[in-house]
């Protein structure tokens, strides 16, 4: 309750009580980890679905067959280093495979195309 020019304004009037199990519920996922801010758009991701050639071919050119950062560094003939694939660490790794698989799948079930080229 709080009182001004002598009235009195009732807070719970205005503002909804927070639940607290809902509250700690929140806190407790941060705290050990396990909120995932990305879900959604790994949900969005996997709810894909390629149902158009073109959109198939676009998928299966943008989306790299393997790691373009991986490399061996060479010196007069051997290697001196090798730099490890990145892509797992993106996020969304999985999720991308996935729908590069899904549409090269489209391709060669759906439309019989030969997808040697995209490998």
């Amino acid at each position: 309750m709080l009182e001004t020019n002598n009235q009195r304004i009732f807070l719970p009037a205005f503002i909804s009580p927070i639940q607290e199990k809902n509250l700690a519920g929140t806190k407790k996922q941060i705290l050990q980890g396990k909120l995932d801010l990305l879900q959604p758009l790994r949900q969005w991701l996997d709810a894909i679905d390629v149902q158009n050639r073109k959109f198939a071919k676009f998928i299966a050119k943008l989306i790299p067959a393997q790691c373009p950062f991986e490399r061996d560094i060479m010196l007069f003939g051997r290697t001196i280093a090798h730099i490890p694939p990145m892509c797992k660490l993106n996020p969304l790794y999985n999720e991308l495979v996935s729908l590069r698989f899904r549409a090269l799948c489209y391709l060669v079930d759906q439309c019989g195309e030969d997808i040697q080229s995209y490998c």
